[in-house]
């Protein structure tokens, strides 16, 4: 099965053949990809080369021009290291851009602690206006690609992963879907963690919805939800732990409720190791998942027992 990453560039290449207002830019990382691209629209896709600050800032000049800039590259290159410029030539000036990371928080063990971003979103939640896709399969990622793209001049974040789901699911850039019911707590999977989640809550009396769209935060699903499965609420993402808890508890301000946020750990992992090992540090393996939302939900006792 083909990766997020690889839908990408050929469903961007489309997207230059068919709107004459989209460009791409990028910082080596995936030039290679858009040759052919290149080749046919040589006014809309620019590498700027190992220059992120100039990414985003081209990219800021491109949106004030009238295009719909897509900007591509890892993740710690294209929100971290270049902050500031997100911050200022896009939100200040109020334009819009459709970021598109690779890498995530730790696709790339060996790269070591400057490839990986398990703190991207939490990043962008400091600043105003954001949406954030966190597609879980290749065939979501092209769907909110083009969502991202159509979406007028709005700045929005789409975070790929290796990681994915086994199946694609019919997402609509807007509201997390309900994959199982229960009456004794709700689990929100994030994007490429719903295979875990479904495996961990095997048999457990919990709802669990699917969310790939986190900003905005779908809080009408969240309240309908804890209508029927009480409001003990875990939500499981794939990058730093308790990003989504704030927005959580926003949604369920005027009822008693729990909230409990699993994800990546700050704490810093110095041995590269391999994806599997990193995932299971941060127990965000099926295994360690049944452990945490069971020892938390009241529908933490398998069902029959």
């Amino acid at each position: 099965m083909d990766t997020m990453r690889d839908r990408f560039a050929p469903v961007v290449t489309r997207l230059l053949d068919e709107d004459p207002r989209v460009a791409v830019l990028l910082a080596e990382v995936g030039a290679d990809r858009f040759t052919e691209a290149l080749r046919r629209h040589p006014d809309r896709v620019v590498n700027v080369g190992i220059r992120e600050q100039l990414l985003v800032g081209a990219a800021s000049g491109m949106a004030l021009a009238g295009l719909r800039p897509v900007v591509h590259t890892f993740a710690s290159f294209l929100v971290e290291r270049p902050f500031e410029q997100v911050k200022l030539d896009l939100g200040h000036q109020d334009v819009g851009a459709v970021l598109v990371s690779a890498a995530a928080s730790f696709d790339w063990p060996a790269g070591g602690y400057t490839h990986m971003a398990p703190g991207d979103v939490a990043l962008l939640d400091t600043l105003d206006g954001w949406t954030v896709h966190v597609p879980g399969h290749p065939d979501e990622a092209e769907t909110l690609l083009r969502h991202a793209v159509a979406a007028g001049d709005d700045k929005v974040y789409v975070r790929l992963s290796l990681q994915s789901n086994a199946a694609g699911r019919p997402v609509d850039g807007q509201r997390f879907l309900t994959v199982r019911e229960g009456r004794a707590g709700v689990v929100v999977a994030v994007g490429p963690m719903l295979d875990n989640v479904l495996a961990a809550t095997k048999g457990l009396d919990v709802t669990v919805l699917y969310a790939t769209t986190v900003r905005p935060f779908d809080a009408d699903a969240l309240r309908r939800a804890t209508e029927a499965a009480g409001t003990d609420v875990v939500v499981v993402e794939p990058y730093l732990a308790g990003t989504s808890t704030g927005a959580a508890n926003d949604a369920l301000a005027d009822v008693p409720h729990r909230v409990l946020g699993l994800g990546v750990g700050r704490a810093e992992l110095r041995r590269y190791g391999q994806f599997d090992e990193h995932l299971a540090a941060h127990g965000l393996d099926a295994g360690s998942l049944r452990e945490r939302i069971s020892r938390f939900t009241a529908g933490g006792v398998p069902v029959g027992v």
